[in-house]
């Protein structure tokens, strides 16, 4: 059976907060897919005046907001990104359009660029 590309996949995980206290059901986008793990970035419903750099913005009313599965207007927090292990996603609910996977390659490429 071929595998199933995940990278670019809107997918519904136990996010881990950051200090660590507890997970959340969200939404995620993976980034990676390795043999177990994938690498995910957190969405949120919450979206901010003032966005920032590490930001990208799916709004209900642009052309692949259907495609990613998402029910409202959401933010993919590119500065909120956490390894997780595959068994853990509870399922996929849509997949990123080319023009917003593109938005998030540059964005993570200008950020890692800094290193």
């Amino acid at each position: 059976m071929a595998k199933i590309k995940m990278t670019g996949k809107i997918v519904l995980i136990p996010f881990p907060f950051t200090d660590l206290t507890a997970a959340k059901l969200r939404p995620a986008l993976v980034l990676y897919e390795g043999k177990s793990d994938v690498v995910l970035s957190f969405i949120s419903s919450k979206l901010s005046t003032r966005p920032s750099d590490t930001d990208i913005i799916i709004s209900s009313d642009s052309i692949g907001f259907a495609k990613s599965g998402l029910k409202v207007d959401s933010v993919i927090k590119l500065d909120k990104i956490a390894t997780v292990l595959k068994e853990l996603i509870i399922g996929e609910l849509g997949e990123l359009d080319s023009a917003l996977k593109k938005e998030v390659k540059q964005k993570l490429t200008k950020m890692i660029s800094h290193l």
